[in-house]
């Protein structure tokens, strides 16, 4: 199975990556009734926007069953940059970095169905360039379990 597209971004690359996750100590009560901290994780609105938004578009492109093999995926991310245009097409060095992307966007598309768990990625290739429109182009195919 392979599984290949664009997603197009007219006012730029979403903003918000896994990496802007945040926690916070909470307490509870045990059930010897002694208060007891805890690390409470959530999302921040910029991250929980960029999910949404991530979640809503990889949906239209997810297979009808789960992945259950091995998986390569490939994503390259075309950031948007109006001038100068002799960037376009070359290497983007500058933040953010491409994993935190990557672990924002495999999350998503392991709750929408892509496969089981994004532990089944084996082989990932990543990418970013500068471009004229901010663009993420994503290929997942399912791999053979033998070498």
């Amino acid at each position: 199975m392979k599984i290949e597209f664009y997603m197009r971004y007219e006012n730029g690359m979403p903003k918000g990556t896994a990496q802007e996750k945040g926690e916070t100590i909470k307490y509870r009560r045990n059930k010897a009734g002694k208060l007891v901290p805890y690390i409470k994780h959530y999302q921040r609105g910029n991250v929980k926007a960029a999910s949404t938004l991530f979640g809503y578009q990889l949906k239209k492109y997810a297979p009808k069953k789960p992945i259950e093999g091995p998986v390569r995926l490939t994503m390259i991310f075309y950031f948007d940059i109006k001038s100068p245009k002799k960037l376009w097409g070359t290497y983007k060095t500058t933040r953010p970095d491409v994993e935190n992307f990557y672990k924002e966007i495999a999350d998503v598309m392991t709750s929408c169905g892509y496969w089981c768990d994004d532990s089944q990625v084996v082989d990932l290739r990543l990418t970013k360039y500068y471009s004229e429109k901010a663009t993420i182009y994503i290929k997942v195919e399912e791999l053979d379990n033998e070498q």
